[in-house]
């Protein structure tokens, strides 16, 4: 069973940084792809970014230029730095991890507050 465990969620003033982490743990599949989704309220969940075991990144266009996805593959840990957060960032941020394009998990998800 796999499990995904966020933190570093919290308030920040606008202009503000974050880094989020999440570890992986359990039996995890080494063709993977880990990511970071977001859900304001009464709105739908979307991608910010994503990240492949060797490195290659995919932005969510509203993010891109602000926002840096990382790993380390030894640890199972995916990070997203974010840097010049707005209000409309506020939102909780889960983390995903698909293993060969099938299998998906979820994390239980960190709340992320900008406040203006």
């Amino acid at each position: 069973q796999v499990q995904l465990v966020e933190s570093g969620g919290g308030l920040v003033q606008v202009g503000g940084s974050l880094r989020l982490s999440c570890a992986a743990s359990g039996s995890i599949d080494s063709l993977n792809v880990m990511g970071w989704y977001r859900q304001a309220p009464g709105k739908p969940r979307e991608m910010v970014a994503q990240i492949t075991v060797d490195g290659r990144t995919t932005y969510a266009e509203s993010v891109r230029g602000r926002f840096t996805i990382s790993r380390d593959n030894a640890k199972n840990t995916v990070f997203l730095q974010m840097n010049s957060l707005r209000p409309e960032d506020t939102a909780v941020y889960y983390c995903k991890l698909l293993e060969r394009g099938v299998w998906q998990y979820w994390g239980q998800g960190t709340q992320v507050t900008v406040s203006s």
